[in-house]
Parts: structure tokens; sequence; C-alpha cells
């Protein structure tokens, strides 16, 4: 699916920072626009206080990076972008460059879908330098905001334990664009319906509503709105009980229910959005079996998120199993940014060797892993056991041990012999060209679920979730050791 084409009609190569063509024009200016380097996209932190995160928004990336190209409008605008002086920021003859230009790096990345953990690359771009920079700012913003909704789209999921969870967040969404690939990242994350019906078209999502408060209130009585939708929806009867009375609100949805079972029809559930959710649904639930609607489903809403969800359900024993979430699932509302970075991490030298690089920072947290990094995940028994981030040219050998890059002191042996494991980063592009099959949203959405069974219970809980075991590969963590050591004495002149 032709994503970017089918959403805006024009040129997305400038969604960009300023900074980006600044350095793209510098690297051209000082005879480096060739020269090859590698940059990893990856987060430090689990968002919400979690155990772990989801990755989502490679299609948007690759649609991007296929359609990456500088129109004529853009380089006239670029052309009027002036400097602190006045004067054009950018020469003719790189504008000129600029028009020629083409994608034509490696791109190495997790599938949509797959379980992630700080400091793995996401993202691996190797190619000339000033794509590898020019691409930067529209691969975090698509792959920060799908990941942190799948991510929180995966929680809302666990807490409702098998329940359907529908997304209905795109009046409280952020904008248009936000709306559209927050009900994608959300589906991906577990939702099984969306209320977004343009998303519905778009990425084939299944969609689905009911009423508003308004469609009963525009009516002279309950009974009668309840009346009248079902006359006009009788195989979509879902009354929102709640505009008045939600005990009342339910004697009249089961009186309307008896009238559509006469038909041969059915009342598919009630829908509660306020109030003290786990009373009346219990008390709704009693009234709904003692009237024969058994298989009628009742339906919350109401600000809800994982927290609460959980609480409804397992601390307060709340008869509702279906659950509608909004606002706190498509604005991120607890966290509203991933904190993804996209660093350098290789630059080939002038003979042709590769130089590692990294970046010092006064917070260890901000110095990021040298080399041309890949994820690899080992399983025992069929579970998820640790990953070990390492340089592909220092392939693992069978005994060796993983150095989490935050605190020495863990470190896991590692016998490899008795495991299985899976290299996470696969081939999406090859000198620009795609080599890689996008999967149906569907298989991500299943292959989420699949992904989350192989992990320990205590990595998906809330509170306190248990860290899972991530290192450098030992050798790698004894490059970036020597490395920054090496900085240092540079620094202070040793």
């Amino acid at each position: 699916m032709k994503i970017i084409e089918r959403l805006y009609d024009g040129s997305m190569t400038l969604l960009t920072d300023l900074y980006q063509l600044t350095m793209a024009y510098s690297y051209w200016k000082s005879g480096k626009a060739g020269q090859q380097a590698v940059f990893n996209l990856f987060f430090r932190k689990n968002p919400f206080h979690g155990g772990f995160t989801v990755a989502c928004g490679l299609e948007y990336a690759v649609d991007f990076l296929n359609n990456f190209r500088f129109s004529e409008d853009d380089l006239s605008y670029l052309a009027t972008v002036k400097n602190q002086r006045g004067k054009p920021m950018f020469e003719n003859d790189f504008l000129d460059y600029l028009q020629d230009l083409s994608f034509t790096c490696d791109v190495d990345a997790m599938s949509e879908g797959t379980v992630v953990f700080p400091h793995e690359p996401m993202i691996r771009v190797k190619g000339p330098i000033i794509q590898a920079q020019l691409v930067e700012t529209p691969l975090l913003n698509i792959i920060n905001f799908q990941s942190l909704i799948a991510t929180k789209a995966a929680r809302v999921n666990l807490a409702a334990q098998g329940d359907p969870v529908i997304e209905f967040g795109l009046r409280r969404a952020h904008g248009i664009d936000g709306a559209l690939s927050a009900s994608r990242a959300a589906y991906i994350g577990g939702c099984s319906t969306t209320s977004n019906v343009l998303a519905g078209k778009l990425f084939g999502i299944p969609v689905g509503g009911t009423h508003a408060h308004s469609w009963v209130m525009s009516f002279d009585s309950e009974p009668e709105a309840f009346k009248a939708y079902a006359h006009a929806m009788p195989d979509n009867c879902i009354f929102l009980v709640d505009t008045y009375d939600t005990l009342k609100g339910v004697e009249h949805a089961i009186e309307v229910g008896k009238s559509l079972r006469e038909q041969g029809k059915k009342m598919i559930g009630i829908r509660i959005d306020s109030g003290d959710l786990a009373y009346f649904s219990i008390k709704a639930r009693e009234m709904l079996d003692r009237e024969g609607f058994e298989d009628t489903a009742i339906v919350a809403s109401n600000d809800l998120d994982e927290h609460i969800i959980s609480s409804l359900k397992t601390g307060q024993n709340a008869a509702i199993n279906v659950w509608g979430v909004g606002t706190k699932l498509v604005t991120a509302f607890d966290q509203p940014a991933l904190g993804a970075v996209y660093k350098m991490s290789a630059i080939e030298s002038r003979q042709g060797e590769w130089d590692y690089k990294l970046k010092l920072s006064e917070q260890a947290i901000k110095v990021n892993n040298p080399g041309i990094q890949q994820v690899r995940r080992y399983y025992e028994h069929d579970k998820a056991l640790a990953d070990m981030i390492y340089d592909i040219h220092h392939l693992p050998g069978e005994k060796m041990r993983i150095i989490d890059p935050m605190d020495a002191t863990r470190r896991k042996k590692l016998d490899t012999r008795s495991l299985t494991f899976k290299d996470l980063l696969e081939p999406i592009f090859r000198n620009g060209e795609m080599v890689y099959e996008l999967p149906d949203i569907r298989e991500i959405r299943q292959g989420v679920k699949d992904e989350l069974g192989l992990f320990h219970t205590g990595v998906k809980r809330f509170v306190n979730p248990h860290s899972y075991p991530v290192g450098l590969e030992e050798s790698l963590y004894d490059l970036k050791t020597n490395l920054i050591l090496k900085l240092r004495n540079t620094e202070n002149g040793h």
C-alpha cells in the first residue's frame, strides 16, 4: 500500500528539520556527501514505565523512502530560504545536486510488531552520509509515534485479557494524521476495531460504532430513541444506556431487545459511558441475564486505560466484556513521546575501513553504542531468553556473555549450543531498492500477540515489570569502553 501517496498529494521530502539540510549542504560543500556512514534508530527507555515496546510504523517509513526525492516545488522553496544576513542559504549548484539525488542506502529494520527493548537498533541505515542524514527526522517522526501507540494498545489489550477493545479516539487525536496513524498502530497493538472510518478504508481495519447521547436526546423519550435506532439498524443494536438514568436505560434496552428477538434479530449489547462502571455493569448483567440476554455484551467507555481496565476486571469483578478506549490510547496520555533517537555509529575512513563512532555525554544513558549493529534474540524452550546486540563483523560464538550497556555488573552467560535464535534486523532496502515484502496488517497484529506470548509474564506487568536481559556482546562492550576511554583522554589532552 502506498500510504504517503494516498494521504498526501505531493512530495514529503521536506518533512524534516532545517538543520538536516544545513548539514547536508555542509557535507556537499566539504566533499563528504558520498562518504559512507551507519546510523541507528533506537530508544533509551520503555514507555509508560513498562517492560517492553512494540515496533511500529515501518510501512510508513518504507513508503517515505520509496518516494524520497526533491520535487521542483521543493527546490523552488529552498531557493527562497535565507540565512541570517538575508542571503540565500543554499547555492544553486547544491539545489541542482538535490534535484538529481535519489535514495541509494541499505536499510535494515525490525519488522512491525516486533517486541523491542531499550538501546536495540530498530532501524539501521547505511549509505552516503548526506542521504542517511536527510532521512533522520522523518524516520523518527514515523517510528516514535506509531511505536508509542502500538505499545499502549498492547498494554490495554493485555489488561482486557482477551476481551475485544474498540479504539475510538479520532475526535481527541492529535490532528488528522495523528488520528490515522494512531488507529493503524492501535489495531496492530491488538485493538479489534476502530471508529475511524477513513482508517478502515485506508488500512483495512474493521470499523465499529453505535450511537451517541445526542441520538437519545433528539427524541421525546429514551424508549422511543432505542426503538427508532432498532428500526433503522436492526443488526447493529448496541444501546447507549446512560443518557439519563443508567439502570432505567438498561430496562428500556431490554424492552427493545425483546422486540428485536421477536423479529429474529439480536440486541448485540449495551454501552455504559459514565458513573461507577463496576457497579452498573454488574447490575446490568443481572438484569440482562434475568431476561434471557446472556449473550448481550456490556461495553464500557469513559477515559479508560490499562490500569483502569485491570482494576475493573481483577479488583472489582466488573461484568464488562467489551472495552471502548479513546483519548488515553491515541494520545498516549500518560507519556506523549517515546524519545527514540538516531545516532551515527560508524563512518568510512579515507582508507575504506570502518571507524566506529559514539557520542560522549555526562549522562551514561546518552552514550550510544558503536559499530554496525545487529540484534540477536535467543530462545529456550520456545520462550525468549535474552537479546544480544553485536557487531556484524564479529559474529557471536557458542559461549559468550552479554553485558548491560547501562550497568556493567549485569551480565549474563549464554551457551548457545542448546538455544535457538533469530536476528531481528531484516533487509528492507539494498542500494535504495526495496527487497522486503510488506506483511498484511492482520498478520502484523497477530504477530504482536504471538511475540508477547514468548515473554515471561513479569515483562508484561504494569507495576515494576521484570527487566528482560538485553546486553552488548562482550567484545562490542569492550570496544565501546575503549572508545570512551580514548575520547576522554583526547578531551583531557592525554
